[in-house]
Parts: structure tokens; C-alpha cells; sequence
């Protein structure tokens, strides 16, 4: 029972007894380096589901002692599932403000998880693939992610966790509605399938905004960088599934992997069109980029994101000598704020992120030679 979960938490389920986060998170050039199939367009594949405990509130309603019992129940079982072996499980109030914007930047828990303190926390398996927010908005939220298009493959690791799950958890479910969700948009199969997808072909064709219609009408969610309301920062899209009751999860997959081959195509399309009918323009955008990251001495989140985004795409349409796109991944992860100053070991202000932004892209930089055309 509940009392029994309490004492074994120490074993292995909750506090940071596992590993430490520093230790425990994979270097970025680590998780850069292992591209995907399609990775010039498709930088990774999500499946997210939302589950929650039979007969209690959800955590938007639920007092703090509740939440910490709800999570104290939760916690041993998710950390002691065979996917989480040699893990890491920590309470939310354990993490530093830091680790927490490490964790976001990593696309590991959402903006709003890293606001939770007592009641909340998050377990993440050995490679990185799995994180289960405990006490977000519903009791279980658990995410896959793989890198490149690997939506089925991301899916079966997650049926597979789940399953391991269900056997131990009662999870409010309803003949009718499927599982119960704190938002309605997540009745039914509790599903979110996503891709991050690399559209800087369809940015510059000025296609985007109705490849982005087209998809809506379809029925699905286009969103920016960090999910929700917010920008599509280095041309990087999220498109998901908006439907997830009256479809089965495999139609959903199905649905969405197709669409993804359909972005895939149009963004390999544009790219060609503009290398024939504009290549001037494009090689003007992406040299600029090369120039302003390789050269400059203060630049932003911002405009790091968005250059180092053209200098991908002059990577993969081969423009630069001997210049692997792993790199420029890794310093897309490397030049965020909460990795920046990890790496510089010591909280920066802006300005001084600014400067050792900088730093940082010239010194990995210096070796490229130009474009080559």
C-alpha cells in the first residue's frame, strides 16, 4: 500500500539517491550527434500522454498535501519500471532554478513544470527518451522523444511504458470518455504526437504561412519552439495532433506521420526552387548568418537561433566545407541561457550572456571556411 511506496522511496524511487542531473545529463554533443532519418527537416519526434489516479484530484484542484501523497504514490512506480533503470528522479523542489531551464531548454519538461515546487516531480530514464512529469496539470505526464522522424518508433516505447505502468496504477478511465484529463483537449486517449520540424525553405519562399493553414484545416496544432504560444524561433515548427478522443492512437499516428511527409517534401521542394531561382538571395542569407555568428562579439538567444538556423540549412544544402550539422545543433543547445551559463559556471546577466554567446560561436566557428558554392 501507500505506506509501504513511503518507505521505498530512499531505495531507488524518489530523492536524488540515482544520479545527479549534472552527471546525468547526456553532453549535448552526445545527444546532437545522434541524428535521425529525415533530420534535415524533422529534428525530432514526441509522444506525450496524460494520465491521472482513479477517484482523485487533479493537481490544479488538489490541496499540497494531496499533491505530495499523489506523488509519493506515483514516484517508487514510475522510477522502479524496468525503461527506468539507472535513472534519474528528483522532487521539483530539489532542483535548482538552473537545472530546472537546463531541463526546458532540453525540451525534458514543460515551462510550466519548471514552476512547481512540493507535490511535483520528474523522472528521466538512462538515454534520455523518456521523462515522466509527476503533478503537472494532470498526475502523469509522459513523454518519448527520439531524434529525426521516428513517430511510430517513439510511439511503441511509449505503449510499451505505459502498459509496464497501467499494471500497477489505477488510472481514471471511463467507458465513454477514455481517460480522464484535467483539459479536455486531452480526453480519450490522453495523446499528443508531435514533430519539431526545420522549415527554413519554406520561411524564405514566404510558403510557410499556408503550409501552416493547410495543416490546421487538417485539423492539427502548429506551435513554436517551446510548444504553446510561443515563436518559431530558427524556423523550428511543432506540429501536432489537436484530436485525441473518437480516434484510436494508431489513427492518430498515422494521420500525423503523414502530414510530416508531406511538410517533408514541400520544405525539400522550396529548398530546391530557391537554389534555382534565387540563389543569389540564399546565399546572401546564409552567408550573412556565417558572418554575423563567426565574427560578431555580442548577439542574442534570438538572433543565434535564427542564423545558426540558415547556417543548418547552407550545412545540409552541402555550402560549407567539412561543416557537419552536429555541431551547429550542439551549439543550438549550447548557446541557450541556462546551458551557456552551466557551461560558464556561473549565473550570467544578459549582457554578459550576450558577450560569452559570442565567444562561444566564434571559437566553434573559426575553422569553417566560407561558403563554397
Amino acid at each position: 500500500g501507500r505506506a509501504n511506496s513511503r518507505s521505498n522511496q530512499g531505495i531507488g524511487g524518489g530523492g536524488r539517491g540515482m544520479m545527479d542531473l549534472k552527471e546525468f545529463l547526456a553532453p549535448p554533443e552526445g545527444r546532437a550527434g545522434s541524428g535521425g532519418p529525415n533530420d534535415h527537416v524533422v529534428l525530432s519526434s514526441r509522444v506525450r500522454l496524460a494520465r491521472n489516479l482513479a477517484g482523485t484530484a487533479f493537481p490544479g484542484r488538489a490541496k499540497k498535501a494531496k499533491r505530495v501523497e499523489v506523488c509519493e504514490a506515483i514516484l517508487p512506480t514510475v522510477s522502479a519500471a524496468s525503461a527506468m533503470r539507472g535513472g534519474f528522479s528528483s522532487p521539483m523542489s530539489d532542483l535548482k532554478a538552473l537545472e530546472k531551464q537546463l531541463l526546458v531548454e532540453r525540451h525534458l519538461i514543460s515551462r510550466e513544470h519548471a514552476a512547481k515546487g512540493a507535490g511535483s516531480a520528474l523522472v528521466l530514464n538512462k538515454e534520455g527518451v523518456l521523462s515522466v512529469m509527476v503533478n503537472e496539470e494532470d498526475h502523469l505526464r509522459m513523454q518519448a522523444l527520439l531524434p529525426g522522424m521516428q513517430i511510430k518508433q517513439v510511439w511503441q516505447k511509449m505503449d510499451r511504458f505505459d502498459s509496464s505502468l497501467e499494471k500497477k496504477l489505477d488510472f481514471a478511465f471511463d467507458a465513454n470518455y477514455g481517460y480522464l484529463t484535467a483539459c479536455p483537449t486531452n480526453l480519450g486517449t490522453g495523446i499528443r504526437v508531435s514533430a519539431m520540424l526545420h522549415l527554413p525553405g519554406l520561411v524564405l519562399a514566404d510558403q510557410v504561412n499556408q503550409i501552416v493553414q493547410a495543416v490546421t484545416k487538417l485539423g492539427h496544432a502548429v506551435r513554436g519552439l517551446y510548444g504553446e504560444g510561443t515563436e518559431a524561433l530558427g524556423h523550428i515548427f511543432q506540429v501536432s495532433n489537436q484530436m485525441t478522443l473518437g480516434e484510436s492512437e494508431a489513427d492518430i499516428i498515422e494521420r500525423i506521420h503523414k502530414v510530416v511527409l508531406q511538410i517533408i517534401e514541400h520544405e525539400e521542394n522550396a529548398r530546391q526552387t530557391l537554389l534555382q531561382s534565387k540563389p543569389q538571395e540564399l546565399y546572401n542569407h546564409i552567408g550573412r548568418a556565417y558572418g554575423i555568428l563567426a565574427h560578431a562579439h555580442i548577439v542574442s538567444s534570438k538572433e543565434t537561433m535564427n542564423q545558426l538556423s540558415l547556417m543548418r540549412l547552407g550545412a545540409k544544402l552541402g555550402l560549407f566545407e567539412g561543416l557537419e550539422t552536429t555541431v551547429l545543433d550542439e551549439l543550438f543547445l549550447l548557446s541557450q541561457p541556462a546551458h551557456l551559463q552551466q557551461m560558464v559556471g556561473e549565473k550570467l546577466s544578459g549582457e554578459e550572456r550576450d558577450v560569452h554567446r559570442a565567444d562561444l560561436l566564434r571559437h566553434s566557428l573559426a575553422s569553417v571556411q566560407g561558403l563554397k558554392y
